[in-house]
């Protein structure tokens, strides 16, 4: 009987997973399809060079998103450091250390947070972040440690990789921290009696607890990331729009994403922007698709250890 219904809730479901994986592969064809162009007229230098120049006449075009391609990288990779401390942090003191009203009370403004429109956070980043950033971190920074390449760029205006990275970091703590905290208030309480019989320290309890909840900090890093990468409209208020390619924290840059949206409104008067910006679109579904896969491996790898 047990089989039986096995097999027909697996008939019923099957026709949705294959509508969704349907849709993702069709979504993945309509961007290589329409990149294809680009890819005959300059091959992969649109993902090797450093260069954005549009012109009137076709043979005068050439594309590159290099800097994009680092730019949404690099961002994603200050929010993930960002988020992931505190992330990890809200939850311990949610979970074990805030009193009954107070921890509602917490939890309601993180997913509130999580809910809110993107141009909010861009609107206040513009207005408020980047102004305190510039003041209070990037000028000292660069007046007393400009020998450091990440400190070399001096902030003239504040929007910079830097700012993203703080703004897309507050953005998707929220999201990360939901998936730690629930993982964190779900171990046993059994386990924590064990800890506390043996002798052990807060500190060191808390340790223990998240190593067990591993799984789920790698998966809040993935939807950070996934999160933070993808982000448009406020990264593109605050980063600069700048085709730039360094390290410096303080200049400005672009993303993969940004650069689509300032783009493409206008994309229609060249004969390879659009071409070139749906190759952009592509190497964005990559870069997810290579983290989304590492993230897998690495919970597999995890799961056989912990079986051994």
């Amino acid at each position: 009987m047990q089989l039986r219904f096995r097999d027909t809730f697996s008939a019923l479901t099957l026709p949705a997973i294959s509508l969704v994986f349907g849709l993702l592969v069709l979504m993945v064809v309509v961007y290589l399809y329409n990149a294809m162009p680009i890819f005959h007229w300059e091959g992969l230098a649109i993902y090797t060079k450093n260069i954005w120049k549009a012109a009137e006449e076709p043979s005068k075009e050439f594309y590159g998103i290099l800097a994009a391609i680092w730019g949404s990288v690099y961002t994603s990779a200050i929010a993930v450091a960002i988020a992931l401390p505190l992330s990890i942090a809200y939850s311990i003191f949610v979970v074990d250390y805030a009193p009954g009203k107070i921890r509602d009370a917490l939890i309601i403004i993180s997913d509130i947070m999580a809910g809110l429109p993107t141009i909010i956070y861009g609107i206040w980043g513009v207005f408020f972040l980047v102004p305190f950033l510039k003041k209070y971190v990037m000028q000292p920074l660069y007046e007393h440690l400009s020998f450091i390449p990440l400190f070399s760029h001096p902030p003239i205006t504040g929007f910079s990789y830097l700012s993203a990275g703080v703004l897309l970091g507050i953005m998707v703590t929220p999201f990360a921290s939901a998936i730690i905290r629930e993982a964190y208030s779900t171990i046993p309480f059994t386990y924590r009696e064990a800890a506390y019989s043996l002798g052990l320290t807060r500190y060191e309890i808390t340790k223990i607890l998240l190593g067990y909840i591993k799984p789920a900090i790698v998966s809040g890093i993935i939807l950070a990331f996934g999160r933070a990468i993808g982000e448009t409209v406020a990264v593109s208020l605050v980063i600069g729009n700048t085709f730039s390619l360094t390290v410096g924290l303080f200049s400005p840059g672009y993303t993969i994403s940004s650069l689509i949206a300032n783009q493409f409104g206008n994309a229609f008067i060249y004969e390879h922007m659009t071409s070139a910006l749906f190759a952009a679109g592509l190497m964005l579904f990559f870069i997810g698709l290579v983290v989304n896969v590492a993230g897998v491996l690495y919970l597999r790898r995890w799961e056989e250890n912990v079986k051994l």
